[in-house]
């Protein structure tokens, strides 16, 4: 029993430690986008069902014996894999499918180690079923279920408050893979016990039966029910993770905390009241609706999706009561312990089937993120069917069917909000698309015939990526956070004197920066979504109507700048959003150095770091300080334009004779350090500490 319940607690603690650490590494060569852990949570959901398939067959067909030889076999053969490192062959050139180029590097890398982690629970789980013939004690093997979750939990915990803040990435692989191998003798120690077992033909035991318990085989209902609940729940897991992400920052707290609550609710539904879990339909149902209908409203308002606070309280909480609900639904559903194995092979190929629907499939057939809401509708059609049967009895006489009633009300609630996203979806709106990289939208405002000021503007998720206007008076204003009155456009006016400008922008927009370019100037972008480039050209007028040599090369470009000869730019631009913050690979020593490589001796790197939710004026202040450079911030809080937006910028140089032009100085802040902020590198950064207000906004 002791070593059952080891080696299942460690097997989960480090399947699900291993998520966070792997995706880190690999986050700067993708991009440094959400979609990077969505891909990564789909691929390990799918490699869970491989695991829970593998289980299933070993322990049907094997014989106890040759079951443990074959899986003592590959628990040494995945200790040959070890450690997990990345390998640098893996980085994208540029124009490679993102999601298929991860999944390739995850097989490679993590995938056998991670296929045996994923066998274990279910595994043991038979092995104890097997063990003892009890079936009281038998029936407790559902309490491993809720002991794995436990150990799942402790591991995601582990990384943003313990792990990240003080180990590099390169050492958490390290670390991670010595942990493997004391789990691998575990497991062999559990598998060496487990292979003079014999086959107990439990078919023939007296089980005692209760509402929660049945011996009787499973019907196709069943295996329906247990796809759809885990699926469902899966969906709205990733749903939920890429919503509060989009907009803030690709970082592992952000990861965890959906993930977590998420396991948290299977401890919570299978252990506690004598296994019978802490789900109870007719008290959790109600506030789950509640929520659900609270987060459909969500979407249609602009101050919950603007808030942070407000809209990770709201879908964090509202994902937790619906984990609670299909969870609890499952646990209320679970079979006899001699059809575990299917059991867990239906809950893992339905977590997998919703993974894979929002982060293979809804990318492909949506043009934005539709999977929230119709998780949200389809949570209410699915309690709707399981309480149909629930009525309302005066005098033992049905009178009313209360839970259908609430639900009905409940969905058509939904339905309604569901309708006013798809209406403010469409708005002014002029084209829409997605992809791997998130959702982009070009919307209009104003009759471009009649109204000299009619406008233009792409969006990613709700963050504004340029502005335009449609007259051919106003179409070559710099706007948004480019104004001539912002930090870059107040460098770009003190250097404009010395003649043609080469200018670098890592991040292309709509390409507002082309405004200040002249004849004889080159403006190169680098851009990592060609969708942009599209969007950018096809309804907008910067880089088609530039007097410039412009280029655009397409990949992230920093890995773009890896392999160019030194540009000479008189300033490289760094304003490569994912979603309302830099990502972090951009803000590293190892990338200053790169950006200063390719300016001349008086040139200037710029930071875009206007922000809701990031301090990263520190962080860029703290790399130049220890590389010997100048940093200065440059806020603008010009508000007497309307194509005008605050921003803050800080700018990089060598030059003095720049950061000390009147007109520099005179918009120059003092940048608030932060006290024991260390420099962030490519094996270590911690967003967690410059979370906070930016003062942006």
């Amino acid at each position: 029993m002791i070593l059952y319940a080891a080696t299942i607690l460690f097997s989960s603690f480090l399947l699900f430690l291993v998520q966070p650490i792997i995706a880190k590494q690999i986050l700067p060569w993708f991009g440094g986008t959400a979609a990077v852990w969505i891909t990564c949570l789909v691929f390990f959901q799918v490699t869970l069902l491989a695991g829970y398939i593998y289980s299933d067959l070993s322990n049907r067909l094997l014989k106890p014996k040759m079951q443990s030889i074959v899986h003592i076999v590959l628990l040494l053969l995945s200790i040959a894999c070890l450690p997990i490192l990345a390998g640098v062959d893996w980085k994208p050139a540029g124009d490679e499918d993102p999601f298929w180029r991860i999944v390739g590097l995850l097989v490679m890398t993590v995938g056998l180690p991670y296929f045996t982690l994923s066998t274990t629970a279910p595994l043991i789980q038979s092995w104890f079923a097997r063990e003892h013939v009890d079936p009281k004690t038998a029936k407790r093997v559902y309490r491993f279920f809720a002991l794995s979750n436990l150990g799942a939990i402790f591991g995601l915990l582990a990384y943003p408050f313990a792990i990240e803040m003080w180990v590099s990435t390169r050492m958490q692989a390290i670390g991670w893979s010595i942990c493997y191998v004391v789990f691998a003798l575990l497991c062999i120690a559990s598998a060496w016990r487990a292979r003079s077992l014999k086959q107990v033909q439990v078919a023939n035991r007296k089980i005692v039966v209760d509402e929660h318990y049945s011996d009787t085989a499973p019907q196709a209902k069943d295996y329906i029910l247990w796809f759809v609940l885990a699926g469902l729940a899966s969906m709205m897991l990733l749903a939920v993770t890429n919503h509060i992400t989009q907009n803030i920052a690709s970082i592992p707290f952000l990861w965890v905390l959906p993930l977590t609550l998420y396991l948290i609710t299977f401890v919570l539904c299978f252990e506690g009241r004598n296994g019978q879990g802490f789900y109870i339909r007719k008290y959790w149902l109600w506030p789950t609706l509640a929520v659900t209908v609270a987060m459909a409203w969500g979407l249609t308002s602009m101050e919950v999706m603007r808030d942070i606070n407000i809209a990770l309280l709201l879908y964090v909480v509202g994902l937790f009561f619906v984990c609670m609900f299909c969870h609890g639904e499952l646990a209320a559903s679970k079979p006899d312990a001699k059809y575990l194995t299917r059991f867990y092979l239906m809950l893992s190929l339905g977590g997998a089937a919703g993974g894979m629907f929002v982060g293979l499939l809804a990318p492909r057939i949506f043009d934005a993120f539709w999977e929230l809401p119709l998780g949200l509708v389809s949570l209410a059609i699915l309690s709707l069917i399981l309480t149909r049967h629930h009525l309302f009895t005066i005098r033992s006489k049905p009178v009313l069917a209360v839970f259908p009633s609430v639900t009905i009300l409940s969905l058509g609630i939904i339905l309604f909000f569901t309708y006013g996203y798809s209406e403010s979806l469409k708005g002014e709106t002029l084209a829409s698309s997605r992809n791997f990289y998130g959702t982009l939208a070009v919307r209009q405002a104003g009759n471009i015939e009649s109204d000299k000021y009619a406008s233009r503007r792409l969006l990613h998720g709700i963050v504004i990526h340029g502005m335009q206007y449609t007259d051919a008076a106003y179409r070559q204003l710099p706007t948004t956070y480019f104004s001539e009155s912002s930090g870059v456009g107040e460098v770009l006016s003190y250097m404009r004197d010395n003649g043609a400008l080469r200018i670098g922008v890592i991040g292309m927009g709509i390409g507002t920066l082309t405004a200040y370019a002249r004849a004889g100037d080159f403006v190169r972008f680098y851009e990592i979504n060609p969708q942009v480039t599209e969007l950018a050209k096809k309804f907008f007028y910067y880089l088609t109507e530039s007097p410039a040599k412009v280029e655009i090369a397409h990949g992230d470009g920093r890995l773009l700048l890896e392999r160019e000869a030194p540009q000479q730019f008189d300033m490289l631009v760094v304003d490569a959003f994912s979603g309302d913050a830099v990502p972090v690979h951009l803000l590293t020593r190892e990338a200053l150095a790169l950006y200063m490589k390719h300016i001349n001796e008086h040139g200037v790197v710029a930071f875009h770091v206007t922000n809701a939710h990031l301090r990263l004026a520190p962080v860029v202040e703290r790399l130049a300080r220890e590389a010997g450079y100048h940093a200065i911030l440059i806020k603008d809080r010009s508000n007497d334009r309307p194509y005008t937006k605050f921003s803050d910028w800080v700018i990089v140089t060598r030059d003095e004779n720049l950061i000390l032009d009147p007109a520099i100085v005179a918009k120059r802040a003092n940048i608030e350090l932060i006290a024991g902020l260390q420099p962030w590198t490519d094996d270590f950064s911690n967003v967690f500490r410059i979370f906070g207000s930016a003062g942006a906004f």
